[in-house]
């Protein structure tokens, strides 16, 4: 009896601890579910204020070209312009005739890029193509301009040696294309004498000679290139795609940065001062980074990002659009859901706080993971944030934030193309090619489907052949080439 009695309190016991065990999973389900419920709550909400239907897509294209329009008849001066559209001086853009070997420089952040390669004419691609990327030292970023242009006319002496257009004959060419990746007031572009410098203490160049500056420098070394321009990259791109085909009208950066440039007629600008005009057209840079619209989906987290940047109020459109941002925005919304639901287990993780820390291209990664359940995103989250126990449907809400934040950056993009075409009045009978240059549409396949999507809708089956956009040609930095390729040989050092 003794033995029969322990042996039914045991078994009393253990079914007690399975009913308990039992009634303990079944709360822990039911927080789960609910926990999944309100990260799916907050999921929906930001698909709704991201939206981008075609009739917002419209209204925001038909504001973009009320703003090319207001700011090129107000000459730029009107107080509340949000596009700088800087006109480019440089002589000409090629027409595809250009043959030769071309030099190249592209001033960048931290560093700069020295290329060359070789034009064929009609039908020719860019061949030969030799890239060369220096670090800039810091004493030279602390320095002054001239500091930077002995020091990048240095670099270039050596590269032009190490890359001669024909072996054992000296260099023939003497045009030099020079690109910026910065905003540059390009009404005095031939003289080069206004670059924002967001990287230099080099501050002494505003106001002065850039151009003869970089020349002189040139000279010293013995270099035999001379810069007749200075431009930024975009409108760089833009003579890139006019020597592939006549048709090219504009030329588009998403990466890090985002900026479009466009043909525009001399004869729209014919009331601007500055240098005279020997062309039929001009390149114009629209900064457009910078657009504001009452139409754009602004959400709470876009609203605390812009605030707490250094910059706020400023640079919206970018914001939304540029790979600088992506990753930030997407960051934003998982704290949300991190800390309301416990997406991620308590406590919140603790790197899921560091801004920035969620860089554009992870972001493409996880949201363009095909793997069963997600595995791409769980060695993301784990290497980044440090979450090293995500669940599959955690990890599929991680993927579906990532979507709602590219869809909605790719299909601006494409308002923004549309609206530049529109200006210019050939959306019904002419074909325009658009280049477009930048990780984010060279890399993110699925960012660059959204954007052709878009156009496609806005245009229906009628029209959207009318816009073609192609990646621009001969890669990173190629811009410098193709300027220089059409620039006369007008230089005074």
């Amino acid at each position: 009896m003794p033995m029969r009695k322990e042996i039914l309190v045991a078994a009393l016991a253990a079914t007690a601890t399975l009913v308990v065990a039992a009634a303990a999973l079944r709360r822990w389900k039911r927080r789960k579910q609910w926990q999944l419920k309100q990260a799916h709550r907050i999921l929906r909400k930001f698909a709704r204020d991201c939206a981008t239907p075609v009739p917002k897509l419209w209204q925001i294209a038909d504001d973009l070209e009320s703003e090319m329009r207001a700011s090129i008849a107000s000459d730029g001066t009107r107080g509340k312009a949000t596009l700088k559209m800087l006109v480019s001086y440089a002589d000409a853009f090629p027409n595809g005739d250009e043959e030769g070997f071309y030099y190249g420089v592209n001033l960048r952040g931290t560093n700069f890029l020295i290329l060359c390669a070789r034009l064929g004419g009609k039908n020719a691609p860019i061949s030969d193509i030799h890239r060369e990327e220096i670090s800039i030292p810091s004493n030279v970023m602390n320095g002054n301009s001239e500091d930077l242009f002995d020091f990048i006319a240095a670099e270039v002496a050596k590269f032009v040696s190490a890359h001669p257009e024909n072996e054992n004959e000296p260099v023939k060419r003497t045009e030099l294309g020079f690109t910026l990746s910065y905003p540059v007031d390009d009404a005095a572009a031939t003289l080069g004498n206004v670059i924002k410098w967001d990287s230099f203490s080099a501050d002494d160049t505003v106001g002065k000679n850039m151009v003869k500056n970089i020349n002189r420098a040139l000279n010293k070394h013995g270099v035999n290139l001379r810069v007749s321009a200075m431009v930024d990259d975009t409108v760089g791109n833009l003579a890139g795609g006019r020597y592939y085909c006549r048709d090219s009208v504009a030329a588009i950066t998403l990466g890090m940065g985002t900026n479009a440039a466009y043909i525009e007629s001399a004869q729209e600008l014919a009331h601007l001062n500055g240098p005279s005009r020997t062309s039929r057209e001009m390149g114009i840079s629209m900064e457009w980074g910078n657009f504001r619209s009452p139409h754009l989906p602004i959400t709470e987290f876009d609203a605390c990002l812009d605030s707490e940047s250094l910059n706020p109020g400023s640079q919206v459109f970018q914001k939304l659009v540029s790979g600088t941002y992506l990753g930030e925005i997407v960051r934003r919304v998982l704290v949300k859901m991190a800390q309301e639901t416990l997406l991620f287990g308590d406590p919140v993780p603790p790197k899921l706080m560091t801004p920035y820390l969620l860089r554009s291209p992870d972001m493409a990664a996880m949201h363009q993971d095909t793997s069963e359940d997600r595995e791409v995103v769980n060695e993301k989250l784990k290497e980044i944030f440090g979450i090293t126990d995500s669940t599959p449907m955690a990890r599929e809400i991680v993927a579906e934030v990532c979507d709602v934040v590219s869809e909605r950056a790719a299909r601006l993009a494409g308002a923004g193309i549309v609206g530049i075409v529109k200006k210019l009045g050939r959306i019904e009978n002419k074909r325009n090619i658009v280049t477009v240059e930048g990780g984010l549409y060279e890399h993110y396949r699925v960012f660059r489907n959204y954007l052709n999507s878009s156009i496609w809708e806005m245009l229906g089956n009628e029209l959207s052949d009318n816009v073609i956009v192609e990646h621009s040609h001969g890669g990173s930095g190629a811009g410098a080439v193709f300027l220089a390729s059409s620039q006369k040989e007008n230089f005074d050092f």
